[in-house]
């Protein structure tokens, strides 16, 4: 355990860092295993800078590798208040069968009617205080369920890229922002760490002991923690489902490797919860460091979010700040679409 004795844990100042714009990657590398990748070993305190390529000359022995197998929906789609005004609504999810929640850019108040393309409809039911609003969807006069509307998404959405992409989604990022394993539909982010392999990764990862979890990423994974103490911070929770498969497992892996914060966060839910599905809500930091996971690949994440604060819980915020500025200084590209760290 690392020994933190200058920065206090509990205090969102801890975490922040200065990141120049150039480094926040806005397109993926080509091919994928020319991404970076920066290996941490704790066994010996030693950072070596290599590529994805040799991602598994750097992986244990006796190694079970969990995987997301969670698929990004176009969440994003556009259209007009019936008073004219332009509207952007991304989707967050399913209150029920026909109520769903969603972020709204534009004024709007309830009662008001906006229009899509393919006669879609959205009704304004109710406006929460965290900023997201409840809205009924119809078509042709008919109210449309969770399973309509996943299917007008894929025909008429975008894809929901995160909010330091500056730049309108493309054509490439459909394949781009997804896994190729991606499978059960329902995320609005893409497991990121997932995004530097390719189809001849996923064979070998089949050739070794592996496991897929599912957790759906919402918009809650951008949302930047604004207590001062940290401890303070709730969560935002995503749905999540292990089936009997992945739990066993998980139950009998000696070590086990998540690809990705978000199977990390899954994993330890279920480790320390004993749920295999529902809402997971954990909040993984150097106050509540995991206990099930023992690597960790993952990508280099924005200041003062929950993500960093789950990578400090493995190596401490001092070691991962100091790892972030060498990694800043050998211009490793950031965020999601940037390159990859392997905590081992």
């Amino acid at each position: 355990m690392i020994n933190q004795t200058k920065l206090d844990v509990k205090s969102l100042q801890s975490y922040d860092y200065d990141l120049p714009k150039e480094l926040i990657a806005t397109y993926p590398i080509y091919p994928k295993n020319q991404a970076k990748l920066l290996v941490y070993d704790r066994s010996d305190d030693s950072i070596t800078h290599s590529y994805f390529k040799d991602f598994f000359d750097f992986i244990p022995k006796n190694c079970l590798f969990v995987l997301n197998d969670t698929k990004v929906l176009k969440a994003r789609i556009f259209g007009k208040k019936s008073s004219g005004g332009s509207v952007e609504i991304l989707y967050h999810n399913a209150l029920d069968n026909h109520r769903f929640i969603v972020q709204i850019k534009g004024k709007v108040k309830v009662g008001d009617e906006i229009i899509f393309p393919s006669s879609l409809k959205a009704i304004i039911l109710e406006c929460l205080r965290d900023g997201t609003r409840i809205i009924e969807f119809s078509k042709n006069g008919e109210i449309l369920n969770k399973q309509d509307i996943v299917g007008i998404l894929n025909e008429i959405g975008h894809i929901p890229l995160p909010p330091y992409i500056k730049r309108e989604d493309c054509l490439s990022d459909e394949s781009d922002y997804q896994s190729v394993f991606a499978k059960n539909i329902g995320a609005i982010a893409a497991p990121t760490a997932s995004l530097h392999f390719d189809n001849n990764d996923l064979e070998k990862i089949k050739q070794k002991e592996h496991c897929f979890i599912t957790l759906h990423i919402g918009a809650g994974t951008f949302f930047g923690v604004e207590s001062q103490n940290i401890t303070n911070h709730k969560m935002h929770k995503e749905s999540f489902f292990i089936d009997n498969t992945a739990k066993m497992k998980i139950d009998n892996a000696k070590k086990i490797l998540c690809i990705g914060t978000t199977t990390c966060r899954c994993v330890e839910y279920y480790a320390k919860s004993g749920k295999t599905k529902g809402d997971c809500d954990i909040f993984i930091n150097p106050l509540n460091p995991p206990i099930k996971t023992n690597y960790l690949l993952t990508n280099f994440h924005l200041p003062k979010s929950s993500l960093i604060m789950l990578v400090s819980a493995f190596i401490g915020v001092e070691k991962t700040l100091e790892i972030y500025n060498i990694a800043k200084n050998a211009q490793y590209r950031f965020y999601s679409y940037g390159d990859g760290m392997l905590i081992l």
